[in-house]
């Protein structure tokens, strides 16, 4: 993978044999779940009396979370005299980040990241999580001289290969994305170019991209468009020039129907506005999905193909990936997005994020607590350890009034 001199700047490489070996051992004690392993071993699905649990075929960690994990884990190792920093979290985890913490890497909140490296010196490490960082963020960490641990996902710097490609040719990158979220913020950093002149539009929902699909085709109130996507474009970026020409991109976590979606719309708004010949110099696309993040998506799309009762989402709030399949589950059944298996308070009362209402909420629902026959699926972002989906599937039982011993002796036979 390509990258600028700003990036190679003092990389450190911790993978060597002896402290991977340790750190495999620390990572499996912390986050490896046997019985997890063993119903997945089984078919993914377990029945004990009148309790069925049904895991998604793929969930849970993905290659690229286990590698920023292993990095941190074991740049806290090779580094055990050094103050070792994270800009921001490895990933969207409170379980994981509680470990680092305790482990003594120190997380630097954004909103603080500039200001906190600004006082780092040759002698402090420096983590960049799986989502990456903004470009003026790791040219000041290079100006500082610090050592650097560098996680990003291969996944999102092939996005950003792709932007910046869209900058060489004078292309206006849309991206799918949260204007927030550190990985879009990091990938639009990279849509600026080498020389800093390019420009990014970041989208969110449909709606937003009918807007500038609209703007695109017969342009429009600019003063109103600059409002409209307030804090997620470009400086001086001006819809009147820079819609001419567009590449879209996106958040490697984004729902793939939607993406999916908001480049059919772009490319036939630009059809619509300069025919298919001259459209296809004026147009660009591609697959940046990310594929564990796919994956996850269509296993969860399969499992709803069979009649579940309720569903059960695990992860952190603030997962993006996790959020996606939260969505996908709420258009067919009962589904509750739980940090962990505590927020299962009793059979009835569930303390879940509503996406809607973007807040944690307890609700009430009848479903666990029925005395008829139920089928409980339970899938994870690409961020969530297979500890809390244990933790998740010993509750359910709990609660149904299984004992755990009757559990392993269904797996046993």
């Amino acid at each position: 993978m390509q990258q600028t001199a700003t990036e190679r700047s003092r990389r450190v490489n911790v993978r060597t044999p002896e402290v991977m070996e340790r750190v495999q051992a620390q990572v499996e004690t912390h986050y490896r779940s046997p019985l997890v392993e063993r119903i997945k071993a089984s078919g993914g699905q377990l029945t004990i009396g009148n309790t069925t649990l049904r895991l998604a075929k793929d969930f849970g960690f993905c290659y690229g979370v286990e590698r920023a994990i292993d990095l941190a884990y074991a740049a806290r190792k090779v580094f055990d005299d050094k103050k070792v920093y994270l800009l921001g979290e490895i990933i969207h985890n409170p379980e994981v980040n509680r470990q680092l913490t305790e482990m003594g890497v120190i997380s630097i909140p954004l909103g603080q990241q500039e200001q906190t490296v600004a006082t780092l010196s040759a002698d402090d490490v420096v983590i960049v999580p799986a989502f990456g960082a903004e470009t003026r963020l790791m040219k000041l960490i290079a100006e500082r001289g610090c050592m650097v641990v560098d996680t990003t996902c291969g996944d999102v710097m092939s996005v950003w290969k792709r932007v910046r490609g869209y900058a060489q040719q004078a292309i206006t990158s849309i991206i799918h994305g949260k204007a927030a979220h550190e990985e879009t913020r990091a990938t639009a950093s990279r849509a600026l170019g080498e020389k800093g002149n390019g420009h990014y539009l970041v989208v969110l929902t449909l709606g937003d991209i009918d807007y500038v699909c609209d703007y695109i085709r017969k342009g429009g109130d600019k003063t109103a468009f600059l409002e409209r996507f307030k804090g997620a474009h470009s400086d001086g970026f001006d819809p009147d020039q820079h819609l001419t020409r567009v590449g879209v991109a996106n958040q490697t976590t984004m729902l793939k129907s939607e993406t999916e979606e908001v480049q059919r719309r772009v490319q036939q708004a630009v059809v619509d506005r300069d025919g298919p010949e001259l459209a296809k110099q004026n147009y660009q696309v591609f697959d940046t999905i990310c594929g564990a993040t796919q994956e996850r998506q269509d296993a969860l799309f399969q499992m709803l193909d069979q009649p579940m009762d309720v569903l059960l989402v695990v992860g952190g709030y603030n997962s993006s990936n996790t959020t996606h399949l939260v969505e996908i589950g709420e258009q067919k059944l009962p589904t509750f997005f739980i940090r962990n298996a505590d927020c299962l308070r009793s059979l009835e009362q569930i303390v879940h994020f509503d996406l809607h209402s973007k807040a944690e909420v307890e609700s009430y629902s009848k479903k666990l607590s029925s005395d008829q026959p139920i089928v409980v699926g339970i899938t994870a972002g690409a961020s969530c350890p297979n500890n809390l989906i244990e933790d998740t599937i010993k509750r359910v039982f709990q609660l149904r009034g299984i004992a755990m011993d009757d559990v392993l002796a269904s797996l046993n036979t």
